[in-house]
């Protein structure tokens, strides 16, 4: 196969991917674990390595936007900076996807790492999500069933005079502005997530943070530069046109849609993508880790209630992943790093579902015991 412009951002992605999906296996990086860990026990050791993960892609957006190397506009895959704000659709998705992923013991990044790792929870997790978000993507049932009040619940912000919803327009729609609000706004994370003396000398969390937000750089770097203008050019020039070839870094229920799209039919390898190059990356990734450490252990459903619970959880991610147009990973951390408005409602849309859904569980516990 010829080595194209195509095949060699591709390759780039699996490789960070795999990078990632060994470091968040080593340091148990988790968005959900982060809000269970502050709900139940008052520890913000992961909640930090989250913000860290935030602060690290949001500065290294500004510094790259800065300095003129990439162009994040509203064209990306999602459509985070969109000046079409859809408030209801990202609070919605969000609590969908924090009750879903608490119920499924995980969100989708973690999910895939679990699989690396020998949890075949995890894969029926996947398959199940995997189908749901093929159904919102790929067929008519988000247009059936959501689009109407979304369309009527969105507020167009062109007609305010913004050009997007990113939060750095309201000082101005330039490149400076830009860079200047990612920056203020990583630094105070930063400050944040090093204020506490614990986290400072968890080498892990720090890890986990610099490393995912370094990913998430790396992943605007090549599709919003100059690489990716180049994929641009080449794809309108290929006989079979590859799908996804807009500004873009790592998100994971989309990814789980197209693969489904993918699979049925193989011959049609343009339809192989970014997302789906980073979901496979970052299984591989966690899978030698676990083999080369002999942390590699088979897990399964301890009851029909645990698996009950899994599935519910895994249509809840499906749909409510791809309604919010990203999830713990992608709005949360890829999304915010564009400073768009609806990350942050989604980010806290999600973190809301998960904790609401974490005190319902221990209220039932409590009553059972």
């Amino acid at each position: 196969m010829e080595f194209t412009i195509h095949n060699q951002i591709l390759t780039a992605v699996f490789i960070v991917a795999a990078i990632m999906g060994a470091v968040v296996n080593k340091t148990n990086f988790c968005t959900m674990g982060a809000v269970s860990d502050l709900v139940n026990m008052g520890d913000a050791g992961r909640l930090r390595a989250w913000l860290l993960a935030m602060a690290v892609a949001m500065l290294g957006v500004a510094a790259l936007t800065g300095a003129g190397l990439i162009n994040i506009g509203a064209s990306t895959f999602p459509p985070y900076r969109t000046p079409n704000f859809a408030w209801l659709r990202y609070l919605l998705g969000g609590l969908m996807f924090g009750i879903g992923m608490t119920l499924a013991s995980g969100c989708g990044n973690k999910m895939l790492v679990r699989i690396g790792g020998g949890n075949f929870k995890s894969l029926v997790v996947l398959v199940i999500a995997s189908l749901c978000a093929y159904l919102m993507l790929w067929t008519d049932f988000y247009g059936e069933v959501f689009n109407s009040w979304v369309v009527a619940t969105t507020v167009d912000l062109g007609k305010s005079g913004l050009q997007s919803q990113a939060i750095s327009e309201f000082f101005g729609s330039g490149s400076g502005a830009q860079a200047a609000t990612g920056a203020v706004i990583g630094l105070a994370l930063v400050a944040f997530a090093f204020a506490s003396k614990d986290f400072r000398a968890n080498f892990d969390h720090i890890l986990a943070g610099i490393v995912v937000g370094l990913a998430v750089v790396i992943g605007w770097y090549l599709t919003a530069g100059a690489l990716g203008a180049e994929w641009k050019e080449w794809a309108e020039m290929a006989d079979a046109v590859p799908s996804r070839v807009e500004a873009q870094s790592f998100t994971f229920i989309s990814p789980m849609g197209d693969s489904v799209r993918y699979l049925k039919n193989p011959a049609e390898i343009a339809n192989i993508n970014f997302g789906i190059v980073a979901l496979s990356g970052v299984i591989v990734g966690s899978l030698l880790y676990s083999l080369i450490g002999g942390h590699f252990r088979f897990e399964w459903f301890a009851s029909g209630g645990d698996f009950l619970n899994h599935a519910i959880g895994a249509v809840l991610m499906g749909i409510g992943g791809v309604l919010a147009m990203g999830c713990t990973f992608g709005q949360a951390i890829t999304g915010v790093s564009t400073l768009a408005m609806g990350s942050f409602l989604t980010l806290f849309a999600i973190a809301a579902g998960a904790a609401a859904t974490m005190k319902i569980q221990y209220w039932f516990m409590m009553r059972e015991g």
